[in-house]
């Protein structure tokens, strides 16, 4: 799959880092963009995203927040945190709580935010494949075991 077919929602409510952020990767990812939790939590129900990138402070609700709010309906996106804070207890919760692949300090590092773009939609690709090779596992060996049952049952 070619870098662009990579959708990304970036949150964050300072709209100058929104499009900054679209400045920079727009050309090579698919990017969508929120100013609140609750307008990402709308794009979710529209799309699928690979990767979802929060601000960590936010009005109403923290990225580490709205992780957690949307990991039990939404667990296959990657997600990454940037915040122009340095929180130890926000990323050990970002870990912990958000379930976060990633932390980054503002103001980006670009090529350095590219690059583990890159490597999150990896993880995502193989987490689906696994999935998939899974499901099909599960489904050969039931019809080995129908396979089987017949045979005794004969």
């Amino acid at each position: 799959m070619s870098a662009q077919h990579i959708h990304i929602l970036y949150i964050d409510d300072e709209i100058h880092n929104l499009n900054a952020f679209k400045a920079s990767f727009r050309r090579l990812y698919n990017v969508s963009t929120a100013t609140s939790a609750e307008e990402a939590v709308k794009l979710l129900e529209e799309r699928e995203f690979h990767i979802i990138i929060s601000d960590q402070r936010m009005p109403k609700m923290t990225g580490i927040e709205f992780f957690e709010s949307i990991l039990e309906k939404y667990p296959e996106p990657i997600r990454m945190l940037l915040t122009g804070y340095a929180d130890i207890n926000a990323v050990v919760d970002a870990i912990n709580k958000g379930q976060v692949y990633k932390y980054f300090s503002k103001p980006w590092n670009e090529e350095e935010l590219r690059h583990n773009i890159e490597k999150a939609y990896e993880v995502y690709a193989l987490r689906r494949e696994n999935k998939e090779l899974t499901a099909k596992l599960l489904d050969v060996n039931e019809k080995l075991e129908f396979l089987v049952r017949q045979k005794l049952i004969s």
